[in-house]
């Protein structure tokens, strides 16, 4: 039951949005974490067990925190500075030991469920090649859906606890819904328990205005998957299957065509999420933000999948900068190296972990390894020249808010998204640098119009709607960059204009969507992860 299917938009949905507000307003989010694990169980059946495990989990270590913050308060109270300041810093280390204990078990069930066979099958080539006949069994394990995304939601919960920027909830009814709200489980937006647990928990009544802007934001989700995204996939999955057949501009137009999918793949379903979520008048935060306008890799990285990006800066790189590790480095490199290589090295020791959990956390695969490896190469490129790049500016008396100047930096950026993209997808590390190198060999642009394209399952129509699609995606992105429609977006149309971009919008799916014949179901890529 994706978000994108029949049975969710108008059954599941509708019957959880009528449940919700024929039940009292008190046990409201009764109603909300059941409809969470009935949706959890028809994707994942009897693994909604984990996803009960981990609210628990979650639930008693961010209790036993508080409890621990309260007894050092009681404990404190009305004694000397000093001897406050000893007690203070025994229940910190304790308060530490139980944020890693669950950490540490969460962590572990995914590491085992997720990577096991991953780290078992290299295990065996390294023991391999050493001679030794012993092997690490490939196992069956059964993933439940969404596993990556609520676990991350999960240690942010506890995390923020310990830091004491949310207290502990008692109630465990409050984390079940915070974990287990349906529109986030498969595929995010990764909240934070301050941006959505409150409202979720409040249980207002539907209204009128939530319900009209959730459906126009599905809708236009429904767009970019259908219209757009699931034809693509046509093409994608015919060239990354077979590359080796290919080379030169099909393996470019692949690469395009992939990222160009991914994107309004990941953001329409965001859309349909977000929609989701605000028929119930819940505000989930935004994923995606004009990515493709990002003048350099960092800026893409600050407008892609942005809850993720969020995540890692806050749980990991923030304690990383502050750690004793880079303490250490910043203190020996101001003696020794000075500013210029302190930084750099900072820079590395926060940025590498980031990165190689990036990629890991997309899956158990060396080309995801690589994507992550791949971006924190660039963005530590990106602060190592940033001096020479200042100097260069400076020297020309080049303008950087120039038209033209934008225009190369965006292009520039398009060329790494590509690339990176294209490692992301391809079958294996190995597949990609194949793909990479044959994308240089015999470069016959005339393939792009000589009915090459066409034998990818795709005709012509197919590709004046792609075209079109994405204009209409460009234009969207432009208007909601400028803020030309300030925060009432749509509704500051005159409602004539309004009703015909709805009614657009109503017939482009149903006309021009990828369904029927020709075409297959596409499942949610993000899904997978």
């Amino acid at each position: 039951m994706a978000y994108h299917t029949s049975v969710y938009l108008f059954l599941f949905l509708p019957a959880a949005l009528l449940a919700y507000q024929l039940t009292p307003k008190k046990v409201r989010w009764v109603t909300l974490v059941l409809c969470g694990y009935v949706f959890f169980w028809t994707i994942s059946g009897k693994l909604v067990l984990y996803l009960m495990g981990v609210t628990l989990v979650t639930h008693y270590i961010g209790t036993w925190i508080s409890y621990n913050k309260l007894q050092c308060g009681m404990k404190i109270s009305g004694l000397p500075r000093e001897e406050s300041s000893d007690i203070k810093k025994q229940f910190k280390k304790r308060e530490k030991r139980i944020l890693a204990g669950g950490i540490f078990m969460l962590v572990s069930a995914l590491a085992y469920l997720k990577y096991y066979n991953f780290f078992a099958s290299n295990a065996n080539i390294l023991l391999q090649g050493t001679g030794s006949q012993f092997a690490l069994e490939a196992k069956t394990l059964l993933l439940p859906i969404g596993i990556s995304f609520y676990t991350l939601q999960a240690i942010g919960y506890m995390a923020d606890v310990y830091w004491g920027k949310i207290d502990g909830q008692q109630h465990p009814g409050k984390v079940a819904l915070f974990l287990g709200f349906f529109p986030q489980i498969m595929e995010g937006p990764i909240s934070m328990y301050s941006q959505t647990a409150d409202t979720l928990w409040a249980g207002n009544s539907l209204k009128g205005e939530n319900l009209s802007r959730g459906s126009v934001r599905i809708l236009w989700g429904l767009f970019k998957k259908m219209v757009i995204a699931d034809r693509l996939y046509v093409l994608v999955q015919v060239v990354f299957e077979h590359y080796e057949n290919y080379h030169g501009v099909i393996i470019a137009v692949a690469a395009v065509a992939y990222t160009i999918q991914l994107y309004m793949e990941f953001s329409g379903c965001m859309d349909i999420i977000i929609g989701s979520g605000r028929m119930f008048g819940v505000t989930l935060p935004e994923n995606f933000c004009q990515p493709f306008a990002s003048k350099n890799a960092a800026e893409f990285w600050r407008r892609w999948h942005i809850t993720l990006g969020v995540w890692f800066k806050t749980y990991i790189f923030y304690p990383v900068s502050v750690s004793v590790t880079v303490k250490r480095w910043n203190k020996f490199g101001k003696k020794h190296l000075g500013k210029y290589l302190t930084k750099l090295g900072v820079s590395a020791l926060c940025l590498f972990p980031v990165w190689l959990c990036n990629g890991l956390w997309h899956g158990a695969r060396w080309s995801y390894i690589f994507y992550g490896m791949y971006y924190f190469v660039i963005l530590l490129a990106g602060i190592a020249l940033e001096p020479i790049r200042i100097k260069i500016i400076q020297y020309v008396h080049l303008n950087e808010q120039a038209f033209g100047y934008r225009i190369i930096q965006i292009l520039k950026t398009w060329l790494i998204i590509f690339i990176g993209e294209l490692f992301f997808r391809a079958n294996g590390l190995l597949a990609g640098f194949r793909m990479f190198g044959s994308m240089f060999r015999d470069f016959e642009i005339q393939k792009l119009w000589d009915g090459t394209l066409l034998t990818f399952g795709l005709d012509q129509a197919d590709y004046y709607a792609i075209i079109a699609g994405c204009l209409v995606v460009a234009v969207v992105g432009m208007i909601k960059e400028r803020n030309l429609l300030g925060e009432e977006g749509m509704g500051k149309l005159y409602c004539p204009f309004r009703w015909a971009v709805y009614y657009g919008l109503i017939l482009a799916v149903v006309i021009f969507g990828a369904y029927g014949s020709g075409y297959q179901q596409v499942d949610m890529i993000y899904a997978g992860f």
